[in-house]
């Protein structure tokens, strides 16, 4: 039985004058995880490939108009806690405004605005967390540095990928400008540089704490929750990590390990 599976991210790989996309997703019942630390420390970045042409992807959707000042939202248990937290307050929470929170990591401050417009249910979640110190002294286990895929991933306390709050919540933005059979929910969009989106397993509406933060314009379905930016300060935190490159751990599925490993120390309501 698969439980716990470990967060997913697609991959693009640049082949000829084309783009593929590939998913990576794997069982974790011995509670290990797909992208295990290299010890040889390979440095893999983006100075290696060459740059993608990201004009012939189309841009994400823009984000549509609340419908009403509030939404209920739903946040059923999970397996896979990695922290004792309180899942959050799940009735009238609001779809207006944007609240930031500023993370203090051992490389840098990163300042982040989150947008209740566009991810009410997965602000709230993040706020909620935040304020139960739950990303407190957990690492960013993951970097990818290969164009169209240039991210770093957070959110997980055991820094195994594997790891979330107990409890579980759907897609929003942009997913949700779709039809549910809608084939463009499989094409590649481009997630631009400076956004936060929501990471997740191969089950569907399966977002628990951890997510990721676009350095670069990246290529992705639009099935992962964008729900915020990244501030000018957090990028230029960002970059000094990738610029160190990551162990290539994970394979075809994308980076791996940062080889300047980076904790998130706080993360503040501000």
């Amino acid at each position: 039985m698969r439980r716990n599976p470990v967060m997913r991210f697609p991959v693009v790989i640049a082949a000829a004058s084309a783009a593929a996309l590939l998913l990576a997703g794997c069982s974790s019942d011995s509670g290990s995880s797909d992208s295990p630390s290299s010890t040889s420390k390979a440095k893999t970045t983006t100075a290696a490939m060459p740059p993608l042409d990201m004009s012939q992807f189309d841009a994400l959707p823009p984000v549509p108009t609340p419908a009403s000042a509030t939404v209920d939202c739903s946040y059923p248990s999970a397996a896979g806690a990695a922290k004792t937290v309180n899942p959050p307050n799940s009735t009238g929470v609001s779809t207006e405004g944007t609240v930031n929170v500023a993370l203090t990591t051992t490389a840098g401050p990163i300042g982040m605005e989150l947008n209740r417009a566009a991810a009410p249910c997965t602000v709230n979640s993040i706020v909620s967390l935040t304020e139960q110190k739950f990303f407190d002294d957990t690492p960013c286990h993951r970097l990818s540095t290969m164009p169209g895929l240039q991210i770093l991933q957070c959110g997980d306390p055991s820094g195994k990928g594997t790891g979330g709050p107990g409890y579980q919540f759907a897609n929003e933005y942009p997913t949700t400008t779709y039809a549910g059979n809608d084939p463009a929910l499989s094409l590649p969009v481009v997630y631009p540089r400076g956004t936060l989106a929501m990471a997740h397993s191969s089950v569907p509406d399966s977002n628990g704490s951890q997510f990721f933060l676009v350095y670069e314009d990246s290529m992705l379905p639009p099935d992962y929750t964008v729900f915020g930016t990244i501030d000018d300060s957090g990028l230029a935190t960002i970059e000094k990590i990738a610029a160190d490159g990551d162990d290539g751990g994970m394979g075809a599925t994308g980076g791996g390990a940062p080889n300047t490993p980076i904790t998130i120390e706080t993360a503040v309501v501000a």
